[in-house]
């Protein structure tokens, strides 16, 4: 995924953008991202689901987490609103926490997904579905 300098950062651009696309809705837009992420990284990705209703046989989603290079990248829907959060993990132990505004979240994870695409082939094919779906 790098050919360069320049390259590298329109990749990025993309990528993150692609990740903000219908950020309008939210419980559409945490539903697809969810998954995108979990079609593209299924090893690193877990999404929380609930029922939509008392009998209803729908499942809403309503969280993802994505684990990638010891951070977990966190997205919730909290009455309505974005709850984000991104995780220093170290052995399964969470160590520090911090909540982001949802622009920054999409913005570290997809620098997170760039990073984790240039050190390995399977990541890179995995970023290049998320891109292409």
């Amino acid at each position: 995924m790098s050919l360069g300098p320049e390259r590298e950062g329109a990749d990025f651009d993309l990528l993150a953008a692609s990740l903000r696309a219908s950020s309008a809705d939210l419980a559409t837009y945490v539903r697809v991202l969810a998954e995108k992420l979990q079609a593209a990284l299924p090893h690193a990705v877990t999404v929380d689901r609930r029922r939509a209703g008392l009998f209803s046989g729908e499942r809403a989603v309503v969280g993802l987490s994505c684990d990638l290079a010891g951070e977990r990248y966190a997205l919730a829907v909290a009455g309505g609103r974005p709850e984000a959060t991104r995780a220093t993990v170290v052995r399964g132990v969470v160590l520090k926490t911090e909540a982001l505004p949802l622009e920054a979240w999409v913005d570290a994870l997809a620098g997170a997904l760039a990073d984790e695409a240039r050190s390995n082939e399977q990541a890179r094919l995995a970023v290049e579905r998320l891109l292409i779906e």
